[in-house]
């Protein structure tokens, strides 16, 4: 008897532990997203303009991939390994289409604090003497580049951590006033740094707090050093790169290809600088040497993680927050979902493997991402093609890279900026819509510029978070209605026998970062569920939400039964009479919803809005203007929604 027990006891363990080949596949797809869109990739469509957008982007990212190298005080060689590696990783373990890892203006910035301050400049004469048999590079180099893996490794294990923890639920405490203020003190720190490449002057590292203003007082205090041809030539850059750009982007639509400037600019700067040996003549700085091939794998030195720890933070969370920003913009421009945690696991894997191949810490850029969109690229196989043309510059064309004068690599970075620069005109955009959010945006910005881009993310978020929970105590968190009251005069005014279908949502909380993506979410599930649905629905139900902080819906549902009618076109009525106060999180979310329900053929108005609320989303988006949809009551909307007759029942009233 006790061995029957023992048996029955193991099979039912075994059932309860054995897992189905089914879900096995479905969580490899889950956490290998190559493995869901490379069966269904469609050649004949998507492999010519996939392949063109890849060839452009390995243009961005070999100037970008020295640039910020140099930016991050290793040598140029390793901004291409950092431009290949993490690359290939993401696109197999990443769910942004449109997302192009590599080297990161803000990551560099933060990996060189480290480098400058375990391997300072002062200790070069020590080992410059000492050849390594790595590529011919200096000890020196090698010594300052196994600083900057050591940044990406523990930067990457910390995402992993993140991942494993599920902290990707906790990004929506990071806002998109935030997010902006950050990248563009950010790009603004990097403009900073290219100063000295533009202008030809010799400076030495400068960081630390108010660092970006001493950069500043060092060159007015040398302005007599400025080297003219340096300053002439990145000028001349400037203007061709800025002119040819702004006649590309207003003549996509006319040209197949656009030209692709940048790589025009360095084979013409190069070839020059090499035929008038610029480099000696006038003493203009030039990339110099680049060796050729990927040496073997290396493990970062282990024994300085812990002198690095600050700044892997800071790899970890700013990269991350960049990065997931684009593939959130992506994913909402292109329609697919991106998964915050899988994110944290792409990044994460996309700076541990890479730090074994002498890679800097990555992430993606605004300007890689806006290549893509602008040369059409369809999937994560224009990513994996620019590989393969790297590939081919870190094997043969390296070394005719020796020539180009990085004033012209500065230009081509400073001006690849320009998407991060131009946010400035989102103050306009804050200053309507929210005046707090203004006030944040500034605010992130100067402790941006002033300390660093963690830092001014730290305090965004900080800030974010304190002025909310300022505000939600004063503000109103229920609205009562009478629904039999309601329920009699929608019944009268629709004759009951031609009851059209309209569901009714009371907003009875403010809408701001904290539950507005709750709020989307369980306001699609209804919208969704209704579409689909087949089945009639009852004439009137009540349900109560709390979308504020909770993921449960509280609240009874009292059903009446009702005669079946024919399904039409449904209709949204959304009660605003307690939406108290929003941020520029909230208008979005609202405006969003409403284009998005009006694509599913959903009508969407709004009652009882303040007068804030109609002119903050007249501003943010392109609303409908042939027809009204903000009313002064519930009741004048579904008069409206009567007389228009594009509805046929009453089917909900919920109170969020």
């Amino acid at each position: 008897m006790t061995g029957a027990k023992r048996k029955k006891k193991s099979v039912l363990w075994g059932k309860m532990h054995t897992p189905h080949c089914e879900d096995i596949k479905q969580w490899c797809k889950r956490r290998l997203p190559i493995l869901e869109w490379a069966p269904q990739y469609n050649l004949r469509e998507n492999l010519l303009p996939d392949t063109v957008s890849g060839v452009m982007l390995a243009v961005q990212q070999v100037t970008q991939g020295l640039s910020f190298a140099i930016l991050s005080s290793v040598h140029p060689v390793f901004g291409l390994y950092g431009s290949l590696f993490p690359a290939i990783i993401y696109a197999i373990f990443g769910m942004g289409r449109h997302v192009a890892t590599g080297t990161f203006a803000l990551t560099s910035l933060i990996s060189a604090n480290a480098v400058e301050r375990l391997v300072p400049q002062s200790s070069r004469n020590l080992s410059m003497q000492s050849n390594s048999s790595v590529l011919g590079l200096s000890d020196f180099e090698l010594q300052r580049i196994g600083v900057a893996t050591a940044v990406s490794f523990l930067g990457g294990v910390i995402q992993v951590v993140m991942f494993v923890l599920q902290l990707g639920s906790t990004t929506f405490l990071v806002t998109e006033p935030v997010i902006s203020a950050m990248t563009t003190g950010a790009a603004t720190h990097v403009v900073t740094s290219q100063v000295k490449y533009l202008l030809g002057i010799k400076m030495p590292y400068i960081s630390g707090p108010l660092g970006f203003f001493y950069i500043y007082a060092y060159v007015f205090e040398n302005i007599k050093s400025v080297q003219l041809e340096a300053l002439l030539l990145s000028l001349l850059s400037i203007v061709v790169l800025v002119l040819v750009k702004e006649l590309n982007e207003q003549f996509k639509r006319k040209i197949k290809v656009v030209l692709p400037v940048d790589l025009v600019l360095i084979i013409a700067a190069s070839f020059a600088c090499y035929c008038t040996n610029m480099e000696n003549t006038y003493g203009l700085e030039v990339v110099g040497h680049i060796p050729n091939g990927i040496p073997p794998p290396r493990a970062p030195p282990m024994n300085i993680l812990s002198a690095v720890l600050t700044e892997a933070f800071g790899v970890a969370l700013v990269g991350y927050v960049a990065s997931l920003s684009l593939a959130q913009g992506s994913a909402k421009k292109f329609k697919y979902s991106v998964d915050d945690n899988q994110e944290f696991l792409a990044h994460g894997l996309s700076n541990v493997i890479p730090s074994f191949f002498f890679c800097i810490p990555s992430a993606a850029a605004m300007g890689r991402t806006a290549a893509l969109y602008s040369t059409g690229a369809r999937t994560q196989v224009a990513c994996l093609i620019s590989c393969l043309s790297i590939l081919v510059v870190i094997y043969a064309i390296g070394p005719l890279l020796y020539w180009l004068p990085m004033c012209v690599l500065a230009s081509i970075i400073v001006v690849g900026l320009k998407g991060m620069l131009i946010q400035f005109r989102d103050l306009k955009k804050y200053w309507n819509v929210d005046k707090i959010d203004w006030g944040i945006w500034i605010s992130t910005y100067i402790f941006t510029i002033c300390f660093a881009a963690n830092v001014g993310l730290l305090f965004g978020v900080v800030c974010t978070i304190a002025i909310v929970i300022g505000r939600f105590p004063r503000a109103k968190t229920l609205s009562v209605t009478n629904m039999k009251e309601l329920e009699f005069k929608v019944k009268t005014e629709l004759h009951d026998e031609t009851l059209q279908q309209v569901k009714i949502i009371s907003i009875n909380n403010p809408l701001v970062f904290l539950n507005a993506k709750k709020f989307n979410t369980d306001l699609m599930k209804i919208i969704l569920k209704e579409i689909d649905s087949s089945q009639p629905l009852d004439d009137v139900i009540k349900c109560e939400q709390n979308t504020l902080l909770n993921s449960l819906s509280n609240g009874n549902c009292n059903e009446d039964a009702s005669q079946p009618c024919p399904c039409e076109k449904c209709s949204l009525v959304l009660d605003c009479k307690g939406l108290t106060f929003f941020d520029y999180t909230g208008v979005s979310t609202l405006v969003e919803l409403y284009l998005d329900c009006k694509s599913r053929g959903v009508d969407v108005f709004l009652a009882n809005c303040t007068a804030s609320l109609i002119k903050s989303m007249a501003y943010y988006g392109n609303l409908d203007t042939e027809k009204p949809i903000f009313f002064d009551s519930v009741a004048a909307a579904i008069s409206t929604i009567q007389s228009n007759k594009n509805l046929s029942k009453v089917s909900d009233h919920s109170e969020v």
